[in-house]
């Protein structure tokens, strides 16, 4: 039987509970409760075992990843492009690792892994739109992305002109297909071309219903931008984040234009909480604007048992 004293006990509790600040509930629960990672981090593992590497991932505290291509459907010119850059890389593997997609969805399955999310590229969501769909609705993810604009495609302002064209059809035909077009930030275009930031143009012609973001924090640092301002100028068209940290705070020795400058900064990658990018800051000011998904991406990382474990670990303490 309650008493008097108990009711006067659980209702002391939940009022003590209301007035606490909401922060401090977040902090209680965590801000992140399904952490992701993007398989660029670990493609060798991948090519040597698919389905070890997910059960590596599932035991490590990983809910989600995000596939990068190309897949068996993709043009034939991403196809070609990846099997020219791949024996500087040291493996060959990408999408599906040679399986089917249905082996995928059984192995993510087996792990309690689900892929919201999918890179591709630029010819592929152009042209092949419904089999992207397909894909989708087989293995379940959401996101079809692109992560990098091609070089040719981005010179000047007139072709940032025309890739936002692309871009508004691109999320057009993917929502015909049941699905949401994002684009991946990478070094490029995060600096004032003729007075203007041309990603800065890419979100204001955008359709905000069609055309979605994912922000890498740690190139558009590199960029020298604020991930926080612009999560915070830009609130709700970014859904997703790629996490990584900066041992120190280093820019682009250029523009960022070109992969050399991405590659004099790969030294300077470390785990989340590691370094000096605000990570927490990042995630918290994330939450309050709509970003749905958070992948760790540690691009080819050495010792993943150890750095993986590290961001996973430090972003579930947020």
């Amino acid at each position: 039987m309650n008493t008097r004293r108990d009711f006067l006990k659980t209702s002391g509790g939940a009022l003590a509970a209301s007035l606490l600040p909401w922060n401090n509930l977040f902090a209680q629960a965590g801000l992140v409760n399904k952490v992701g990672i993007q398989l660029f981090s670990l493609p060798k593992m991948l090519d040597k075992d698919f389905a070890g590497t997910m059960q590596f991932l599932s035991k490590m505290g990983y809910k989600e990843i995000e596939l990068f291509g190309p897949y068996p459907f993709s043009a034939e010119a991403a196809r070609e492009s990846w099997s020219k850059v791949t024996p500087m890389l040291g493996f060959s593997g990408s999408g599906y690792f040679g399986k089917s997609d249905k082996e995928v969805k059984q192995i993510l399955q087996d792990n309690g892994l689900k892929t919201p999310s999918a890179h591709t590229d630029l010819a592929t969501l152009l042209d092949n739109m419904p089999q992207l769909g397909e894909a989708g609705r087989t293995l379940g993810f959401e996101y079809v992305v692109l992560p990098a604009i091609p070089e040719d495609r981005r010179k000047n302002l007139d072709d940032y002109k025309r890739i936002i064209d692309d871009f508004n059809k691109i999320g057009e035909n993917a929502k015909k297909e049941g699905l949401k077009f994002g684009y991946h930030n990478h070094g490029y275009g995060l600096s004032k071309m003729d007075g203007i930031v041309p990603l800065e143009l890419i979100m204001e012609k955008t359709d905000p219903n069609l055309v979605f973001f994912e922000m890498d924090i740690y190139w558009t640092t590199a960029g020298g931008l604020d991930p926080i301002a612009l999560l915070d100028k830009y609130k709700n068209r970014y859904h997703m984040l790629h996490l990584k940290d900066m041992k120190e705070k280093k820019r682009f020795s250029g523009d960022g234009n070109s992969s050399n400058q991405w590659f004099e900064l790969f030294p300077y990658m470390t785990s989340a909480g590691d370094g000096v990018l605000g990570v927490k800051e990042i995630v918290e000011k994330a939450k309050q604007v709509g970003v749905k998904h958070y992948f760790v991406e540690q691009d080819l990382v050495a010792n993943p048992d150890v750095a993986l474990k590290k961001s996973i670990d430090f972003i579930k303490s947020v």
